[in-house]
């Protein structure tokens, strides 16, 4: 596990020559108006590690006028005059904070911590309060598994929904990967919680991100689950393996946190709230009595068995259905798109935003299944420019 990296130019000239491999995973953060701070950059520009610097704080700071000044329609002089006013006439070269990616050899400039938020999320509001927004920023969601785990994660961290994350997964990026995970060729190999993380950082320098490279055992999902002081708002369970999926339920339900899966089959959705239902059982009783010991000893055809009845195989689309028997066959594993990925990080977002805001979402079993909502049913066509 990867707790962090301190920030300041301690922590710079600890990290120089800068590495850029895997054990990588956190921006270094110096703030601009801090003279040591401006030492480092210094410094580090002069090493010749940077392969781009990035600084286009002068827009932001016009950006961020703008958002709390909206009524006032400000640009040219009177946009300049708003930004001296409210920077207290600083340098903009002083204002902020130099995040360094040491994987990528980028420096870029950006707004402090709250004033970058409050421009990256503004578009987010008609639909999300300030004030909701800073009450998901203060929730910490944990992620198992990151295929459909990845496009969950990354979509919470671009709509502002949590503002700290725990990520597990003891898997590395593969070729065939790149059917459904956002990367490129230059990442085969990376784990997967790296890739993740770093994605992520790339959204928001100002996250907090720890990970589990092993994904979930025995021995790290009680502190994945985390401190009394430090626990989990919600889980996202998007892992593959029985005993990890049944072991975070049982870890969920003892300290009350809400799980989410999404399937990427039909658009499944699986929304169970432990946090109000203590008692609930598993999988919405589809497991069955079985606990995670139980299910650590059953027979690879047992395992799949289980799986199966978990997801309702009767439900399951007729693709899906025909593809399972091919698995080891003509088939290497289960089958995955990119379009059911990303519709899957969209459909557990959107859930998680709701659970963490207090609104009402109960338990159950949701279909978002595009097959029967779109093209199923052949609508009425009217013709271009006709009367309705």
């Amino acid at each position: 596990m990867i707790n962090s990296i301190p920030e300041g130019p301690g922590a710079l000239r600890h990290l120089m020559p800068m590495p850029r491999g895997p054990e990588v995973v956190r921006p270094t953060l110096l703030r601009a108006s801090e003279e040591d701070d401006r030492a480092a950059v210094d410094a580090l520009l002069a090493s010749g590690s940077v392969r781009e610097r990035h600084d286009r704080i002068d827009e932001q700071l016009a950006e961020l006028v703008r958002c709390l000044r909206p009524h006032d329609a400000l640009a040219g002089s009177r946009l300049e005059r708003a930004v001296a006013e409210f920077t207290g006439g600083a340098e903009p070269s002083r204002y902020g904070t130099w995040a360094w990616y040491p994987w990528s050899g980028r420096l870029v400039h950006v707004l402090p911590r709250e004033e970058f938020r409050r421009v990256r999320t503004d578009r987010n509001r008609g639909k999300i309060a300030i004030a909701e927004q800073q009450s998901l920023l203060a929730r910490r969601i944990g992620v198992v598994g990151l295929s459909v785990g990845n496009s969950a994660a990354l979509t919470c961290a671009m709509e502002g929904v949590a503002g700290s994350f725990r990520l597990a997964d003891f898997d590395t990026l593969g070729l065939s990967n790149l059917n459904r995970l956002r990367a490129g060729v230059h990442h085969l190999g990376l784990p997967k919680t790296v890739l993740c993380a770093r994605q992520m950082y790339e959204i928001d320098p100002y996250l907090d991100i720890e990970l589990w490279h092993e994904g979930l055992t025995e021995d790290t999902i009680d502190a994945f689950f985390g401190a009394p002081d430090r626990p989990l708002d919600l889980v996202i369970e998007e892992c593959d393996t029985p005993w990890v999926k049944t072991a975070t339920r049982e870890h969920a339900r003892r300290r009350g946190v809400p799980v989410l899966m999404d399937t990427n089959d039909r658009g499944l959705l699986d929304v169970e709230r432990f946090d109000l239902e203590p008692d609930r059982p598993l999988f919405h009783g589809r497991g069955g009595d079985l606990s995670s010991e139980d299910v650590r000893r059953l027979a690879p055809a047992d395992a799949l068995a289980y799986l199966l009845r978990v997801c309702d195989e009767s439900r399951l689309s007729p693709a899906m259905k025909d593809a399972i028997g091919q698995i080891g066959h003509t088939l290497s594993s289960w089958p995955q798109l990119a379009s059911g990925v990303t519709l899957g990080g969209a459909l557990v977002t959107d859930t998680a935003r709701r659970i963490l805001l207090g609104s009402p979402v109960p338990s159950g079993r949701y279909y978002a299944d595009l097959e029967q909502l779109v093209g199923a049913i052949v609508p009425e066509l009217v013709p271009a420019g006709a009367a309705r």
